[in-house]
């Protein structure tokens, strides 16, 4: 019979798994699960792209200036000018120099290349008059606020140039509204576009700007702190000579952009 053929001798029979072997292979077993649990794999099984190096923070290309001037000095409220008129003079100046900053690498900028309007690990969404949150390219994102923006310094009730106009009550938060913007596009051009603006030499030219920009917005609090915490590297680097310009980010690391953050995508 096959069952007589199958069996074994009773001095032939399979030895039992001692208990010392079975807990060795359930260690093993527990070793594997968790090497498994600590993988940085995501979901659908493809491990997170490494950390791209920045660029813009190493040492030959932070030096670049156009100018050695101690902006600190500049940005100060001078005497006998009033306060509503040394910000609106400013913010007009600053729209229009990044503006033009954001031109010179606007050809490299697409929705093909830019699909979100994206900086380190937070991505931004334009939101309307009615306060709907448009999720849109970074180009489309850049073309919103230079528009609302040039709408507003050209609107004579908001940024009057006549002798005799008053200034709205809502003046500074309009002003706070338009640097936020405007950080936003000049952190994408330092994310995004680096590299083209590095060809083209005017590397100088952006680390200025900003460092012009962020100076004159700490000065009159134009900025959250947390807004502008994601570029706290740059700023720490680009601003570290100037006094009174402290590094923005929370205790919790929230937008620092550091290790370990890069795979958490955060909307605003």
């Amino acid at each position: 019979m096959l069952g007589d053929h199958c069996s074994l001798p009773e001095d032939q029979a399979l030895p039992s798994q001692s208990p010392q072997t079975g807990l060795c292979c359930k260690m093993v077993l527990q070793a594997v699960s968790k090497m498994l649990r600590k993988s940085k794999a995501k979901p659908n099984g493809k491990k997170p792209a490494p950390e791209e190096r920045k660029a813009y923070l190493e040492p030959e290309h932070t030096k670049a200036r156009i100018t050695d001037f101690q902006f600190k000095e500049l940005v100060v409220l001078p005497r006998e000018i009033d306060l509503n008129e040394w910000l609106a003079s400013n913010t007009t100046t600053f729209f229009h120099h990044i503006n033009l900053q954001y031109s010179t690498i606007s050809e490299f900028c697409t929705g093909e290349t830019c699909q979100t309007m994206a900086v380190c690990n937070t991505q931004y969404y334009w939101y309307d008059e009615r306060g709907k949150k448009v999720k849109c390219t970074a180009p489309q994102y850049v073309d919103f606020v230079m528009s609302s923006v040039q709408k507003l310094v050209t609107d004579e009730d908001v940024f009057p140039t006549k002798y005799g106009r008053e200034f709205p009550s809502s003046f500074e938060s309009l002003v706070r509204k338009i640097c936020r913007h405007l950080f936003h596009v000049l952190a994408h051009i330092y994310w995004a576009h680096f590299k083209e603006t590095l060809a083209l030499e005017l590397h100088g030219h952006l680390n200025t700007l900003y460092v012009h920009f962020i100076l004159f917005a700490r000065e009159f609090n134009l900025l959250d702190p947390k807004e502008t915490a994601i570029m706290d590297d740059l700023t720490e680097v680009l601003c570290s000579g100037a006094s009174g310009v402290h590094s923005g980010g929370s205790g919790d690391g929230a937008g620092s952009g550091g290790p370990g953050a890069q795979n958490h995508v955060k909307e605003r």
